[in-house]
């Protein structure tokens, strides 16, 4: 289990974070969902920790947590995403790196995925990016200033993030020779977050072996390139 902690940012303002795994090990920084820093996302940063990781969740609402939809889509409207990614997330990497950590990647699901690729552009201390269906607005995207390999994990049936727009972001990081792996999977969105049933909303849909997929080759793909 982890703890919470307060790093600071680079223009000096503070935020709290989730930190879990030993200290001297490579560094991951974990972006939630639209819901906020909640127990599923806690319990992603736990995992990696038991993997051998030093996982830190930067706690971007605040201390607020959405239980609806509506409240998470007000929460993550509400947020600066270029101050998020920025700010927040290099914070949180630099944090890693000045104690301990060696290496840093960057995953995060959904609103994470959308901000792993905004990080992915504008934290350059970062080693890697791990993203979970979700993109931001390709306009934001400036592939030419990605210099890490990335790996993305894509629901077919994502009435989110679509399809289209995943094919395009592809098209945009392998003309700025990012090296970029994606994988598309059989699923709906929210396929890795077992708390997803589908029970509230009908397009979040858990899926057991796509995600038991999705964690191996984050797995390999993690120890390729921080270990």
């Amino acid at each position: 289990m982890g703890t919470m902690i307060t790093y600071q940012r680079p223009d000096g303002q503070s935020v709290n974070g989730y930190l879990a795994g030993p200290t001297t090990a490579q560094g991951i920084v974990v972006i939630q969902e639209w819901w906020g820093l909640n127990d599923q996302i806690k319990g992603v940063a736990d995992r990696l920790a038991a993997a051998g990781y030093r996982a830190l969740v930067p706690d971007l609402y605040r201390g607020k947590l959405a239980l609806e939809a509506n409240e998470a889509e007000h929460l993550m409207n509400d947020l600066n995403f270029g101050d998020a990614a920025g700010q927040d997330i290099r914070g949180a990497v630099q944090y890693l790196k000045s104690s301990g950590s060696a290496k840093v990647a960057v995953t995060g699901f959904c609103l994470g995925g959308a901000l792993t690729v905004l990080a992915a552009v504008h934290v350059p201390e970062l080693d890697a990016g791990v993203i979970w269906y979700g993109y931001p607005p390709l306009e934001y995207v400036d592939a030419a200033s990605i210099k890490m390999p990335l790996l993305g994990h894509w629901a077919q049936h994502d009435d989110v993030f679509p399809p289209a727009g995943v094919a395009q972001l592809e098209e945009r990081l392998i003309a700025a020779g990012v090296p970029a792996t994606f994988h598309q999977y059989d699923t709906k969105h929210a396929f890795a977050n077992e708390t997803a049933d589908g029970s509230k909303l009908a397009f979040l849909k858990y899926d057991a072996p796509a995600a038991t997929l999705a964690w191996q080759r984050t797995m390999e793909f993690l120890a390729a390139h921080l270990k």
